[in-house]
């Protein structure tokens, strides 16, 4: 008896102590709304900072040549600048030329020029070709400041 008192223990748990579970299939759908901002990022790579000229001839202009690769992440269509001034007076004129399209003609004087402008996000390389007139033969230093931005 004592073993019939304790089998039909069991099977009562079983029955109302076990959970239940529902016949049917519960489903449930439900919508997600994302908003990813990437921030700006900008890389800048140049061929060197310091532009070195050997005037031979104070009627012609002297030529020294920097290479970069500027690279952007911005909001699309966003404008890209890069921008060049000398760190120190220029003696004569410094003008500088791209052989890349974007990149401007401009005159460098003792403030940042826009140098180049493109739109969008990418990676751009190109040649800035720098040309001193100045008033006197001999070799000239001209250190320079790159700064490569997405405003």
């Amino acid at each position: 008896m004592r073993s019939l008192s304790y089998l039909l223990l069991v099977v009562v748990g079983v029955l109302f102590g076990a959970p239940r579970y529902s016949l049917a299939a519960e489903s449930a759908t439900a919508s997600v709304v994302v908003n990813v901002q990437f921030t700006t990022r900008t890389s800048l790579k140049v061929s060197g900072d310091v532009l070195r000229f050997d005037v031979t001839r104070a009627d012609e202009p002297a030529i020294a040549v920097v290479d970069f690769s500027a690279a952007a992440r911005t909001q699309p269509g966003g404008e890209v600048l890069l921008s060049v001034e000398p760190l120190q007076a220029v003696e004569g004129s410094l003008s500088v030329r791209g052989e890349r399209d974007g990149i401007a003609a401009v005159t460098v004087l003792a403030h940042p020029v826009v140098a180049g402008r493109w739109s969008g996000s990418g990676t751009r390389a190109g040649r800035l070709v720098f040309a001193l007139c100045a008033p006197a033969a001999g070799a000239y230093a001209v250190p320079l400041r790159f700064v490569l931005s997405a405003p």
